[in-house]
């Protein structure tokens, strides 16, 4: 429990500041100045949380063993999902939208995003993969959720897991792409679609025997389906039917135990690697 602490003390800590020439303004206080891509950099903080926080218990056998997740590439199979499917659900929405409100098939903007004018797919996938996928999941997914699934099932470790996460993005909603314009519903919708993000994130982690490189990319991409200009608000919200019903399924067919066919990913007591 304690390490669990340290971790997400060290993880809200250094992205709250990192943020609060964001959010500060807007409660009254005296602010720095804002540097570009600063919503991305205070991304980062669970990442430098997990590897402090490692470094604290384990020294630098920990560290290595951190960063082995990080760049653990096989079972190649959920790569390419963690990669294709949120695009192939983008697609499936489209289709849904026209069908449905006889609205024009049109994916050019799911290359470009609207914060980002001047990025490409592969450059606004970069920025995802680096400060989002990464900066998020080597710690949520990498460093966190094998410490909670050690005392709980991965289903519950899961929801958990959720509450802290959702936490954490609490400063953004004073100041932060998307999030200032949220109503009570918009709000629980949001938690929601974070909640069901975290079963399919813990089904990949669990599933690749650990891969936090999956869970980055899976990160990225679903980032990118659900931000990209083509989507709409009857698209986003098709996609988010389709990414509910995935989870659903996964937990019935994958059961809640390990949300996987094999054994979930734990950690050994605290007081080992």
């Amino acid at each position: 429990m304690k390490i669990l602490i340290t971790y997400f003390g060290f993880a809200y800590i250094i992205s709250w500041i990192v943020w609060f020439p964001l959010y500060g303004q807007e409660l009254g206080l005296k602010v720095m100045p804002i540097i570009p891509f600063q919503h991305g950099i205070g991304g980062l903080g669970p990442l430098v949380a997990s590897f402090l926080t490692t470094w604290i218990y384990y020294k630098n056998k920990g560290l290595k063993k951190l960063f082995k997740k990080c760049i653990q590439i096989k079972p190649i199979l959920y790569l390419v999902i963690a990669l294709l499917t949120p695009f192939l659900l983008a697609l499936i929405a489209t289709i849904m939208n026209s069908a449905i409100n006889e609205a024009p098939i049109n994916l050019s903007g799911l290359l470009t995003v609207k914060e980002f004018p001047n990025f490409n797919l592969l450059t606004f996938f970069i920025y995802n993969l680096i400060f989002f996928g990464f900066g998020e999941e080597v710690g949520w997914r990498g460093f966190a959720l094998p410490r909670i699934q050690n005392k709980f099932n991965a289903l519950t470790s899961s929801i958990l897991l959720t509450i802290f996460w959702a936490f954490w993005h609490l400063p953004l909603f004073f100041n932060g792409p998307g999030y200032t314009s949220m109503e009570f519903t918009d709000v629980f919708g949001w938690f929601f679609s974070l909640l069901t993000g975290s079963i399919l994130l813990s089904w990949l982690f669990n599933s690749s025997k650990g891969s936090i490189l999956i869970c980055a990319v899976f990160h990225s991409t679903i980032n990118i389906a659900f931000t990209a200009d083509f989507a709409d608000q009857n698209i986003v919200n098709y996609m988010g039917f389709l990414i509910t019903v995935w989870g659903i399924l996964t937990i019935i067919y994958f059961k809640p135990k390990n949300l996987a066919k094999i054994e979930r990913e734990k950690k050994p007591a605290y007081n080992k690697v």
